[in-house]
C-alpha cells in the first residue's frame, strides 16, 4: 500500500527476521506529541536475549532512513518516529500510484439490496454509503472490485402483488411506481390476514417457479416499472452498480443444486421441508415444508452463480447487523456443502433513527423513503444558501447524507440530526467541502507558475498539516483492513480542521516572500490532493462553489 508504511515495514520486517522475530510490524498513531508514529511490536520481547542488539541495530538503520529525523525508544520499547517532512513532500503525493497493493484481489460487494415494487427507504442508506465507501477504497489501491445491488426481485413478495393485481381487476400495463408501492403493503397485509389470498399467492408463486408465461409476463412489467424508479433515485444520490443481478437470476439453478445436495446426503427431509445435515444448532432450513424457497437457499444458488460467471477471492455482504444469523448460516452453510474453498464477510451496521432516536417513519406511519429524507435535506440546504446552483445544492445534500452516515462506526446506530449535520463549523461534510473550496480557490487565485517547493522554516501548524497529510495511508489501509469507513471520514475532518486553522493563519497570497509563498501554496496543492482522494474514497463528490 502506502510506500512509506510499506518500505517501514519492510526495513524493519528484516530487521526482525534476523532476530528470529517473525510477525508483521504493527504501525499506529504515537501517542507523544513530538512524534508521528509508534510501533510497539518490541513490548513482548523485553526478555528476548538479544533485545539490546536489536535495539541499537533498529536505531542504527532507522536513522539512517531519509523519511524520519527523529527516533526514540520509548520506555515500554516502543519506536516513536518523526516525519522528515521536507523529504517526504518531495517523495510523495498522496496519488493512487503510491498505494498500489503488491497482490491485487478479486472482490465482490454486495449491498443496496432493495425489493421490486418498494421504494428505496432510509434503512438501504448505510449499506449503499459503506459499501460504496469500501468499494472505492479497494479500487483506489488498485484492488479488481464488482459491486452488485442483488435485487429483490423474485419469489412471495412479487406473487403477493401479482395476486392483488388480479383480485381487483387492476389493469397491469397502466400501472404507475405509486400504485406499486402502494400495493406492496396492502398485498402483504392481505396474505397475511385472509387464508383465500394466502393460498391464492402461494398458486401465483409456483407459476413463478415453473415459468408459466402469463405469470413471467406480469412480474417483467412490475420489474421493469419498479426498477426505472429504483435506478433514477440512485442516480439522484449518486450511486452505480456494475452488476444488477437479483433473485429471479438464479432461480433456474435452485433445484439441480437441491438435487445435488440430495445426492450428496447434504441434506435430508424433515415434515416436507429440507434441512441441511450439517451439525449446528439451530439447524439451517434450506427450503419450506411446502417446497418453497427462503432467503437463504437464493443466497447460496447467487454464491454459485457467482462463482461460475464473476471470478472472485470473497464476497463482502454490506447488509444490516439485525441479519447475522443469516449469514453465519450462510457462511456455515457453503462452506458444508462444499462450494469450494469460498472466503465470506458479513460487513453489518447499526440503524438509522430520527432524532429522538426512533425509526424513521412518515406521517402515515410507514418507513420513510430514502428520497424523501434526500428532499427534506436539499430543502433545508436550499434556504440556508439560496445563492447557490442546484447542482451544488444536491452534491452538498449527497455529502451531508454519506459523510453523517460514514463518520459514525458502522457497528452502532445513530440519530440523523438536519441541523447538526449542517453546519458549516461543526464535525460535517459542509465543513469538510467549504474546506477543500478554500484551497481550490487560493490554489487558482494564485495562478501560479512556479515550480512549488517546502520552505525550511516550516511554523508549527505547517508541520502539523503535512504531517497529516502523510498519514492518509495509514487510515486508508485502517478503513479497509476493518472495513470501516469512520476512520477516514474521522482523518479527513481533523485534515481540514488543521488546513483551516494554516488558511486562516495568514493572508498567503499578501506574503512578499516568494519562498514562503511557494512554500504555503504546495502545503495547499498537497492538502487538496489528499483532500479529494479521501472524498474519492469516501464517495463525496468535491463541490466548487460555497
Amino acid at each position: 500500500m502506502n510506500s512509506i508504511l510499506n518500505n517501514l515495514r519492510e526495513e524493519l520486517s528484516n530487521i526482525f527476521a534476523k532476530f528470529d522475530i517473525d510477525e508483521s510490524v504493527q504501525i499506529s498513531i504515537s501517542k507523544i506529541t513530538d512524534f508521528d508514529i509508534q510501533i510497539n511490536n518490541l513490548v513482548k520481547y523485553k526478555n528476548h536475549k538479544s533485545i539490546k542488539e536489536i535495539k541499537n541495530h533498529l536505531l542504527k538503520e532507522l536513522n539512517k532512513s531519509e523519511y524520519f529525523n527523529a527516533v526514540e525508544f520509548g520506555d515500554k520499547l516502543f519506536i516513536n518516529l518523526k516525519f522528515n517532512l521536507l523529504n517526504l513532500a518531495k517523495n510523495i503525493d498522496n496519488s493512487k500510484k503510491d498505494f498500489v497493493v503488491n497482490k491485487r484481489e478479486k472482490l465482490i460487494l454486495d449491498y443496496g439490496g432493495p425489493n421490486i415494487g418498494k421504494p428505496l427507504h432510509v434503512g438501504h442508506l448505510r449499506s449503499l454509503n459503506i459499501g460504496r465507501s469500501l468499494y472505492n477504497m479497494n479500487k483506489f489501491i488498485g484492488n479488481e472490485v464488482k459491486s452488485d445491488i442483488h435485487l429483490g426481485d423474485w419469489g412471495m413478495p412479487i406473487a403477493q402483488i401479482i395476486t392483488y393485481i388480479e383480485k381487483n381487476n387492476l389493469d397491469i400495463q397502466t400501472l404507475k411506481v405509486s400504485d406499486l408501492e402502494s400495493i406492496y403493503p396492502l398485498s402483504s397485509k392481505e396474505y397475511l390476514n385472509d387464508e383465500k389470498f394466502k393460498e391464492k399467492a402461494k398458486e401465483v408463486n409456483k407459476k413463478l417457479n415453473t415459468n408459466d408465461d402469463e405469470t413471467i409476463s406480469k412480474w417483467k412489467i412490475i420489474k421493469d416499472i419498479s426498477l426505472v424508479e429504483i435506478k433514477k433515485n440512485l442516480y439522484e444520490l449518486g450511486h452505480s452498480f456494475d452488476y444488477w443481478f437479483g433473485e429471479s437470476d438464479v432461480n433456474s439453478l435452485i433445484p439441480d443444486m437441491l438435487k445435488s445436495l440430495i445426492e450428496e446426503d447434504k441434506v435430508e427431509y424433515d415434515e416436507s421441508a429440507l434441512v441441511s445435515r450439517e451439525n449446528v444448532e439451530p439447524k439451517v432450513l434450506i427450503t419450506k415444508s411446502d417446497g418453497s424457497y427462503l432467503y437463504i437457499t437464493t443466497d447460496l444458488a447467487t454464491i454459485l452463480y457467482r462463482e461460475k460467471h464473476i471470478p472472485f477471492d470473497k464476497i463482502f455482504y454490506i447488509v444490516d447487523s439485525r441479519q447475522s444469523l443469516h449469514f453465519r448460516q450462510l457462511f456455515s452453510s457453503a462452506k458444508y456443502f462444499e462450494f469450494n474453498n469460498l472466503n465470506f464477510e458479513h460487513i453489518g451496521f447499526g440503524t438509522l433513527n430520527d432524532e429522538k432516536g426512533n425509526p424513521f417513519k412518515t406521517r402515515e406511519g410507514g418507513t420513510k423513503p430514502l428520497i424523501e429524507l434526500f428532499s427534506e435535506t436539499y430543502k433545508y440546504i436550499y434556504k440556508i444558501n439560496q445563492n447557490l446552483e442546484d447542482k451544488t445544492i444536491k452534491q452538498l445534500t449527497n455529502t451531508v447524507l454519506t459523510y453523517s452516515d460514514l463518520l459514525t462506526n458502522r457497528k452502532t446506530n445513530y440519530k440523523f440530526d438536519l441541523k447538526k449535520f449542517t453546519n458549516i463549523s461543526g464535525k460535517t461534510g459542509i465543513y469538510i467541502q467549504y474546506a477543500q473550496v478554500r484551497a481550490k480557490n487560493l490554489f487558482q487565485t494564485a495562478n501560479n507558475n512556479n515550480s512549488l517547493d517546502l520552505y525550511e522554516g516550516l511554523e508549527k501548524i505547517e508541520s502539523e498539516l503535512l504531517s497529516k497529510i502523510f498519514l492518509f495511508g495509514y487510515y486508508l489501509e485502517r478503513s479497509i483492513e476493518m472495513s470501516e469507513p469512520h476512520h477516514l471520514a474521522d482523518y479527513l475532518y481533523e485534515l481540514s480542521n488543521l488546513f483551516n486553522i494554516f488558511y486562516e493563519d495568514e493572508k498567503i497570497l499578501n506574503i512578499k516572500d516568494e519562498k514562503i509563498k511557494n512554500s504555503k501554496l504546495y502545503i495547499t496543492k498537497l492538502f487538496l490532493e489528499t483532500c479529494h482522494n479521501v472524498m474519492f474514497c469516501l464517495g463525496i463528490e468535491p463541490v466548487n462553489e460555497m
